[in-house]
């Protein structure tokens, strides 16, 4: 039991303090694993993908992100998947979820074009005062004439407030 309380403790002292972390006039870089065998679209069941991405807190809890990524796919038929990106994060105060929005452009086959709306719910879990593992949920949009590219999938992540 006396375990149990002080892990309890632990977590809610790393909750507390992480929202320092979130204040106007911070910055953050951050990179992701994305797929990772749970990543589902509509051409292929297997993506793996590396993203990358830099954010600036405009105001406290809100954060303005651009991200780029490159995605592999296990099908012929798909060519690997660049994208370019912009969106923000809000942080609800007291604790690391947050909740994200964002537009990426997708280019793709060589010949494949498609702006993509999304959004994403994660955690951004403090190993120490600077630096989070953020596990997030997201799902992007495609709009073209076939909605294949549409995905759903899980991202692991770390990520660097200062």
């Amino acid at each position: 039991m006396k375990k149990i309380l002080i892990t309890l403790a632990l977590i809610m002292g790393i909750a507390l303090s992480a929202n320092a972390q979130f204040e106007q006039k911070k910055w953050y870089a951050g990179a992701s694993l994305t797929g990772l065998n749970l990543s589902y679209n509509g051409l292929e069941k297997l993506r793996l993908g590396v993203q990358a991405q830099g954010g600036y807190f405009i105001k406290d809890q809100i954060m303005l992100l651009g991200q780029t990524s490159i995605e592999l796919s296990d099908n012929d038929a798909v060519a690997n998947h660049f994208k370019l990106g912009a969106g923000g994060r809000y942080y609800f105060q007291n604790n690391g979820v947050f909740l994200g929005a964002n537009v990426q452009f997708l280019h793709a086959n060589h010949n494949h074009n498609d702006v993509m709306p999304g959004f994403e719910v994660g955690y951004a879990f403090f190993i120490n005062g600077l630096v989070t593992i953020e596990p997030a949920i997201y799902y992007q949009q495609s709009f073209q004439s076939h909605s294949d590219y549409s995905t759903v999938g899980l991202r692991i992540g770390f990520g660097i407030y200062k």
